[in-house]
């Protein structure tokens, strides 16, 4: 694996996106090529309650949940040094977190299509969101409520299928482009 060190980071750098886009698995491996630490919102969210985010939604709901979220990136987004965070699905929803996002870091959507995002979450049980009778048609839902807010983000990249190496690629070659276009300041 080829270090991108040539790539520096001004801030951190915020992935947003559905859940099953690929934020904690890209932002991840970015993390490890710009040789820079990975910080995934939901493990600290876990850390900071001592329980799941499922169980966070079983016995608090979402409400208490997003107001523990929305402290725990306001923590994060202050974290020296710049790191790549992977956000929640729903973080950026919420209007103080996005409006945060976009005072302290760099958003990069990971936008994804319906099918591709069922197929990656249908293989684990664990999204609280998805508990229902219907979990594509929730998803749908949630794609159509949420797009046009991810879309607010500075860089948008199409998370498909594929090796997940060629989304890394495409995802440093946004934040490199979107650098070079001097729009992060």
């Amino acid at each position: 694996m080829v270090k991108t060190k040539a790539l520096i980071l001004p801030k951190p750098l915020v992935l947003v996106g559905l859940m099953g886009a690929g934020k904690s698995a890209v932002g991840r491996r970015v993390a490890s090529r710009l040789d820079i630490p990975f910080i995934d919102a939901d493990t600290e969210i876990e850390k900071a309650a001592g329980c799941t985010v499922s169980e966070i939604f079983a016995r608090e709901g979402e409400e208490r949940f997003r107001d523990g979220e929305r402290r725990v990136v306001a923590r994060l987004l202050d974290t020296e040094p710049v790191h790549v965070l992977a956000t929640g699905g729903g973080a950026f929803m919420d209007p103080d977190t996005r409006a945060l996002i976009k005072r302290k870091a760099i958003s990069l959507w990971l936008r994804a299509d319906l099918e591709v995002l069922f197929e990656r979450v249908s293989r684990r049980s664990h999204r609280p969101l998805l508990k229902t009778a219907d979990p594509k048609g929730t998803l749908a839902a949630l794609m159509e409520k949420r797009y046009p807010v991810y879309a607010e983000a500075e860089i948008v990249v199409d998370s498909g299928e594929g090796p997940i190496g060629n989304m890394v690629n495409k995802a440093l070659a946004a934040v490199r482009e979107y650098l070079e276009r001097g729009e992060s300041e």
